[in-house]
């Protein structure tokens, strides 16, 4: 087992430093070499160690035993198993041919898995390529050593972000013709270097269908034209998005499809080595072989959901990343009768055993789950009762006799999951994990 912690305000010291503690299966010292008639036991010799070794190895051990001293304070945390990570990543590039890239969406924090750890993970894995929404994320991924080639999915136009773009070796995508001309003129006025102009890769963006950013597919043509032409700038990649992927109806997928085809027939005279064509994200990458081109943005599939539940099939075996926890801090007796939270939603049939833990809607926990949350206290599934405060949740575990002050509380793991809070909340699972908030502190497991 691995703990790191990603970067939170509201984590502990020690775990707002990259600190691992690995535990693994001890080797025995004896080899056990059978003979015809006896067994003898040889004792190997142990490797001659250095006095830094055993002062780094004491340091370490003071570490780790502080930090989970720190780690059993918390109140509620977010744990992110590295291992279901890997195999998601590994799943999905198993899908694509060798010419395929996969590139790793770990925009809004990964989806809110923690994007510096995850991003060492995915690309660890199968991933060669990083999306990103805004600059900040970008920036904030070079600053953590990443190298590989991040995609701004974001529409940027201010001078400060394009100056940042070129600083990290961002690689932009450009909507239409007007932000090609700001990026042009910005990038005139920068410093040269080696007396030479500055120069960065940009991806065209193509509307077929999505109605959000890109230019429309039918002035594709123009469009491209146009960036050509600006000197500062050379194209590494045409992509779009689709809108409907996701449904079982592949109608609107279809008609994205044929349309960017047709943009890739329109434009291949134009170039003399095609950019990378990219269309699918996790719903194309796993629909179709024929969505792949030449490289997927995945994103929710790398944290073990599928975007609609008929995308389950043999092919893939995805498991969630995610699970929350929280501590149990007051167990209680009320009375029948006795109203419970804000509102007095919920009162009291009968005598109750009630335990609060310390987790609310200003961690993540959606309010609109009050009285439909269910969760787990030493695997056995528990009602939560009452509304669901800011930063309480109160519980009835008047069946589990045993439960203590200190325990902890699964809220989503592998059996209750994102997939099970959105079909109560009516909305969808990216939802849920992009909810959780910077207070609860990551914990990388693996």
């Amino acid at each position: 087992m691995e703990i790191e912690s990603e970067n939170y305000s509201q984590a502990p010291v020690e775990s707002t430093q990259s600190l691992s503690l690995s535990i693994t299966e001890k080797k025995s010292d004896r080899i056990i070499d059978k003979q015809p008639d006896e067994v003898k036991l040889k004792k190997t010799q142990p490797p001659i160690r250095p006095a830094k070794f055993f002062i780094q190895k004491r340091l370490k051990k003071i570490r780790v035993s502080h930090y989970l001293k720190e780690l059993r304070k918390l109140r509620a945390w977010i744990e992110i198993d590295h291992i279901a990570l890997a195999h998601n990543t590994q799943q999905l590039k198993n899908l694509l041919s060798p010419q395929t890239a996969l590139m790793a969406v770990v925009k809004a924090d990964a989806y809110g898995h923690g994007s510096i750890n995850v991003a060492k993970t995915v690309l660890a894995n199968g991933a060669s390529w990083l999306a990103i929404a805004t600059v900040s994320e970008g920036v904030e991924l070079r600053k953590n050593g990443i190298t590989e080639p991040i995609l701004l999915l974001g529409a940027a136009h201010d001078a400060w972000q394009i100056k940042k773009i070129v600083q990290c070796g961002l690689q932009p995508t450009i909507v239409d013709i007007d932000q090609a001309k700001k990026f042009q003129k910005v990038l005139n006025a920068l410093p040269k270097e080696s007396n030479r102009p500055i120069h960065i890769l940009v991806h065209l963006k193509i509307d077929t269908g999505m109605s959000r950013l890109g230019t429309n597919w039918q002035e594709a043509v123009t469009f491209c034209k146009a960036v050509q032409e600006m000197p500062s700038m050379s194209i590494a990649g045409i992509y779009s998005h689709f809108a409907t992927a996701e449904n079982p109806d592949q109608t609107v997928l279809r008609e994205q499809q044929q349309r960017f085809e047709q943009v890739i027939a329109e434009l291949r005279p134009l170039f003399d080595t095609m950019p990378l064509l990219h269309l699918a994200n996790s719903a194309g990458l796993l629909l179709d072989d024929k969505l792949h081109y030449d490289m997927v943005r995945a994103g929710l599939a790398l944290y073990g959901f599928y975007p609609d539940p008929h995308f389950r099939d043999k092919r893939t075996q995805l498991k969630p990343v995610m699970t929350l926890k929280a501590r149990i801090t007051q167990i209680k007796k009320i009375a029948a009768g006795t109203g419970i939270s804000y509102g007095h939603r919920f009162v009291a049939p009968q005598e109750m055993s009630i335990a609060i833990i310390g987790i609310g809607y200003a961690d993540g926990v959606p309010r609109r789950l009050s009285q439909q949350l269910t969760v787990l206290i030493d695997g056995y599934k528990v009602p939560q009762v009452g509304t669901i405060t800011m930063d309480q949740i109160i519980l009835d575990v008047s069946k589990l006799p045993t439960v203590q002050v200190g325990d902890v509380v699964t809220l989503l793991g592998t059996e209750i999951t994102a997939d099970d809070w959105a079909a109560q909340l009516n909305t969808i699972s990216w939802e849920i994990l992009c909810g959780f908030k910077d207070r609860l502190p990551r914990i990388k497991v693996s």
